[in-house]
């Protein structure tokens, strides 16, 4: 194996995307770390209300970049209020948890922040307008977004000094962000689309910083339209995608990512409570992962290094799923992984 597949993770490796049924932090880690042995995530538990969504979450980590939740969605304000100090707090919950239950592993640990860009797409300006139409707002979110993800890192890594960490940056958004199609605060236009140029420098000064503080920075985008080059170009170590999503359209740019040592996390597990043919599918771990062989095949990649590439995952985030599928999927994910391990060729 030459250096640049020296991927972080144990082979045939099984992780989740981020979010997960339940209120309970102390049960949702607990959990995790008991089904993902061998690459465990810190669980995000929306559930939980207001500082636990995806946005706030991150929020709470900005530096001196107060935001508030608005009837329209989470807004720039002038002084931190209740709402940053509840993520703040409900984040503090998790990270016990963790404290707790992974004292003393050794290996490699997941954690996940929302990107630049989705927060950008996702936040508002005083006026109403989302931040991402304004040039010099999106400059100064990223920059407290950089140290305050940085100072998250630490935090983490003094709890569970033992750990290599990944940091998993969602963006979801970020297809909308690029393709001009995220609405005005009217509702009857649409923001112009950001420069590619500017989107990935952003991404490249956020991956660059994880890599320099020994993290190993992770791009997921889980939407239809994933800017794979893109996400590639910008510096990302590996790649979170959904599987199902992925097509021969893809397979240039996947291919490109492989050949350049880019790990892939890629959903291949329903993460909803699905249809009779969806449980079906679970049940039956060579059928959960023979889009990813397909894939393989068709990229034409060495068989063997299959299950060292590639982590599988839900195709999602589990925070919608009933606790028995979100603990099926995790089961799935990793009879799929060994699939891949034992039989790549299918």
């Amino acid at each position: 194996m030459t250096e640049q597949h020296r991927y972080p993770w144990p082979d045939a490796s099984a992780t989740g995307v981020g979010s997960w049924p339940g209120e309970d932090p102390d049960e949702a880690v607990r959990t995790v770390l008991g089904e993902l042995p061998d690459l465990p995530h810190l669980p995000e538990l929306p559930a939980r209300g207001v500082g636990a969504d995806m946005i706030g979450r991150t929020g709470g980590l900005l530096v001196d970049f107060p935001v508030e939740v608005q009837p329209s969605g989470w807004r720039v304000v002038d002084s931190p209020g209740r709402d940053i100090a509840r993520a703040t707090s409900l984040m503090s919950y998790d990270l016990d948890a963790l404290t707790e239950h992974a004292h003393g592993f050794q290996g490699t640990l997941k954690i996940q922040v929302a990107g630049p860009w989705t927060l950008a797409a996702s936040i508002e300006l005083r006026s109403g307008q989302r931040l991402v139409s304004d040039q010099g707002a999106r400059r100064d979110l990223a920059e407290s977004h950089l140290e305050g993800v940085l100072a998250h890192v630490a935090e983490v890594r003094g709890r569970v000094p033992g750990a290599r960490l990944l940091v998993q940056v969602d963006e979801p958004s970020l297809p909308a962000v690029l393709l001009g199609s995220l609405p005005t605060a009217s509702g009857y236009g649409r923001l112009p689309a950001v420069d590619r140029v500017h989107v990935e420098a952003a991404l490249r000064v956020l991956f660059a910083a994880l890599d320099d503080a020994g993290a190993v920075p992770v791009a997921h985008c889980c939407s239809a339209g994933v800017p794979i080059d893109l996400m590639r170009r910008s510096g990302a170590r590996a790649l979170s995608l959904n599987a199902l999503l992925l097509d021969r359209d893809h397979d240039e740019m996947v291919g490109t990512a492989v050949e350049a040592g880019v790990g892939l996390l890629l959903g291949v597990v329903p993460s909803l409570d699905g249809t009779r043919a969806d449980n079906a599918r679970m049940s039956d771990p060579a059928a959960t992962v023979d889009p990813v062989r397909e894939l393989w095949n068709r990229l034409g990649i060495t068989p063997d290094l299959l299950s060292r590439a590639v982590v599988t995952t839900p195709t999602c985030g589990l925070a919608g799923a009933s606790p028995g599928h979100a603990r099926a999927a995790l089961d799935a994910a990793r009879a799929g992984a060994r699939v891949l391990r034992d039989e790549p060729r299918g």
